[in-house]
């Protein structure tokens, strides 16, 4: 038996400047959906030439880097550097600490890149571990086709299963992150874990939750409930190439205690992250003596 999550809350998502030039559609972490556990943000990029996001620190958190459009260069303070293609993936744990820069590639006849980059709370065991890498390029991420390769739907599939298809991505903590486009109106069922929180981003389309007689339109997030019994969510598409994320993650029953890019959960930890930043100890040991090359581009 199906029984389908409904929306319990629906935030209009608009533009705004971010970092060095950047403009970002902010709906998780703005005032109007500021806890959403383990979600902490949700930004919706679109970075043009010139901009970036140059270096910086995180200490706490996963960051996911998922690009629609475009590449970006990353680069950090450990000596991992990438690139990360339309279509591929980067889910970097932040853990105890690092330093990176995030960069768009940019040229004549190349698009500016777009994307969406997502923060999730780490359970709190897991925040000071050793900083680590997921990424899978636009070919490694694997596709469900729901109702068929030629049907209206597919879902590729960044972490977790759909359809009898599963990710390598191994999240800490648990996330199931997929990007699902209806080419064409339709309607289907995909199973949620039981009681984990669950959001879906619409950018393109029009798309109707559960038992819904009135689709939502572009550049809104909405919030799912997660009632007993509540095994999954029925997701028709009532426009044709109608795309967009859904997210699903075990809830954490912890403080979140954030300043910028340092997510803790205590204000003692917070002011020991700045004691270890300032010291260059504990993850930020090159703080002040690492600079990224891709930064100053």
């Amino acid at each position: 038996m199906s029984t389908s999550r409904s929306v319990v809350k629906k935030v209009e998502v608009v533009e705004t400047e971010e970092g060095a030039g950047a403009v970002v559609r902010r709906s998780i972490g703005s005032q109007q959906l500021r806890n959403v556990t383990p979600f902490l943000m949700l930004d919706h990029f679109h970075i043009s030439k010139g901009a970036g996001f140059p270096d910086h620190p995180h200490r706490g958190q996963a960051t996911v880097t998922y690009m629609l459009e475009g590449s970006s260069l990353h680069e950090d303070s450990a000596g991992h550097k990438g690139e990360i293609k339309t279509g591929g993936v980067q889910w970097m744990c932040a853990g105890k600490g690092i330093i990176h820069a995030e960069m768009p590639v940019s040229g004549e006849g190349i698009p500016d890149p777009r994307g969406l980059q997502l923060w999730i709370d780490l359970p709190k065991q897991y925040k000071m571990v050793d900083p680590s890498y997921q990424e899978l390029d636009p070919e490694k991420i694997p596709e469900a086709y729901p109702q068929g390769e030629d049907g209206p739907v597919k879902i590729r599939v960044i972490s977790g299963k759909s359809h009898g298809v599963e990710s390598p991505v191994r999240p800490l903590g648990g996330c199931w992150y997929f990007h699902v486009i209806f080419k064409k109106p339709g309607t289907i069922f995909q199973e949620l874990p039981a009681g984990w929180t669950t959001f879906i981003y619409l950018w393109s389309g029009a798309l109707q939750i559960g038992s819904e007689s009135e689709p939502h339109k572009p550049f809104h997030t909405l919030v799912l409930s997660a009632a007993p019994g509540e095994n999954g969510v029925q997701l028709t598409a009532t426009e044709e190439n109608t795309e967009f994320v859904l997210a699903s993650a075990e809830p954490l029953d912890q403080p979140v205690v954030q300043y910028g890019p340092f997510v803790m959960t205590s204000r003692e930890e917070i002011q020991k992250t700045f004691i270890d930043y300032q010291l260059g100890q504990n993850g930020f040991e090159k703080a002040h003596v690492w600079k990224s090359e891709i930064g100053g581009r």
